[in-house]
């Protein structure tokens, strides 16, 4: 499984960290990222990592304001948000993948709220 943690409410232009730690399965073999969704839309892909963290993929709105990260010891994956604006407001999810099998896992999802 994954949980999630992190989410919170900040000003624009402000900074938040989003945490999943994955429990239950080999993490190191997973592809992360992170998605994100608002109420009447559908969830949406932020950014992704690849296993060997040497390629990262992202939304164009993100672009050098997310930063994706994971450590494999410690089988978590992070969301390091800055200049965080308002239509960054979400709830945010992440996800495990595993290319070859299939397998997938979701975390709970955690909201992020920016608004002043």
């Amino acid at each position: 499984q994954l949980v999630q943690s992190g989410g919170a409410l900040v000003q624009p232009g402000g900074s938040l960290r989003l945490s999943c730690l994955a429990s239950g399965f080999t993490f190191s073999s997973y592809v992360v990222s992170w998605h994100r969704q608002v109420p009447g839309k559908e969830r949406e892909f932020v950014i992704g990592m690849a296993i060997s963290e040497s390629q990262m993929s992202y939304t164009d709105s993100v672009s050098g304001r997310f930063t994706i990260s994971r450590d494999n010891a410690k089988t978590t994956a992070y969301l390091d948000m800055r200049n965080l604006e308002p239509e960054d407001t979400a709830v945010y999810y992440c996800e495990a993948r595993h290319l070859s099998t299939g397998a997938r896992y979701w975390g709970q999802g955690t909201q992020v709220t920016v608004s002043s």
